[in-house]
């Protein structure tokens, strides 16, 4: 799966799932279930994640080798270089590039969270920097992360933009945007994007409401704002694994992703969290409104 070429030639929006590795024997029953349930939606891809300072590469690996074998889904795998030298990312692409994986989603990454971790003195500083090593050495399709709101250590939104052209210009061939609650910072985004230079697809992320509890602490950790109304409505709801908060997720998601094609978006990614059942509900109700076939 080249998606680089997928959204140059595609005639109709894509929807597109992604993923990170189950953790244990237990999650990993539970987690092939949900593939299975997502994968009936027909996406044009799945992508699978890629722990900090590679601490779920073996994992990542085994999860993208087995959907692209045994479940014949068209994958595409993430690569993030904080901390890794250039020999253990060649150690990686190389096992990915044997594998058959043609598109590689490249970050930085986070600093691993636990004790003891010393990144290699010549681990990349940048994402940019990954992108042209690699576009410099293999022939994946590669992609790259946007913020509509700004990364969290950017020190200006214009700043962050002028970071991503650079990633642009190094080699990355479509960006998929972290996820956002107000499609208007998605569309001055795209528009500073354009005004700037940057001419390779953007496809939204969008992070259904699962919880209000993991939606307040992902919202922290990434900086994305909830905005007045959508704040209140989850300050109501008493009971976070309640019916009415699955449907507000829902409802919500629905309504910010029909918005989204019908201003003409190339695609719309899901970040699952490893969960079916709200991303199986927004997208048929998209399909049944013929915004997706």
């Amino acid at each position: 799966m080249r998606v680089g070429n997928l959204y140059k030639n595609q005639s109709d929006p894509s929807v597109s799932f992604e993923f990170f590795p189950p953790r244990d024997d237990k999650a990993e029953s539970s987690f092939y279930g949900v593939v299975d349930a997502l994968s009936a939606l027909n996406p044009a891809y799945m992508s699978m994640t890629f722990g900090a300072g590679g601490s779920t590469s073996e994992g990542s690996f085994q999860a993208v080798k087995r959907m692209m074998i045994e479940k014949n889904l068209p994958m595409v795998a993430y690569i993030a270089g904080y901390g890794l030298g250039p020999h253990e990312i060649t150690e990686v692409l190389d096992r990915y590039k044997a594998l058959g994986v043609e598109t590689i989603f490249v970050i930085r990454g986070d600093k691993p969270r636990t004790d003891g971790f010393t990144p290699h003195p010549e681990s990349f500083a940048h994402a940019s920097d990954l992108i042209r090593f690699i576009s410099d050495r293999y022939d994946f399709d590669l992609g790259c992360a946007g913020y509509p709101e700004g990364h969290v250590q950017a020190e200006s939104l214009e700043k962050d933009v002028e970071y991503l052209r650079l990633k642009q210009d190094n080699g990355a061939q479509y960006v998929v945007a972290q996820y956002f609650y107000d499609n208007d910072s998605f569309y001055r985004y795209v528009d500073l994007c354009r005004k700037s230079g940057i001419t390779i697809p953007i496809i939204p992320g969008i992070m259904p409401i699962y919880t209000v509890k993991l939606t307040r602490m992902l919202c922290k950790l990434c900086g994305s704002t909830l905005p007045t109304g959508l704040r209140e409505k989850l300050d109501s709801l008493t009971n976070d694994k309640s019916e009415a908060v699955a449907d507000l997720g829902v409802n919500f998601a629905f309504d910010q992703c029909r918005d989204l094609v019908l201003k003409g978006v190339d695609g719309l990614h899901f970040y699952t969290m490893d969960r079916s059942g709200s991303v199986l509900k927004i997208v048929q109700r998209l399909k049944d409104d013929g915004l997706f076939k």
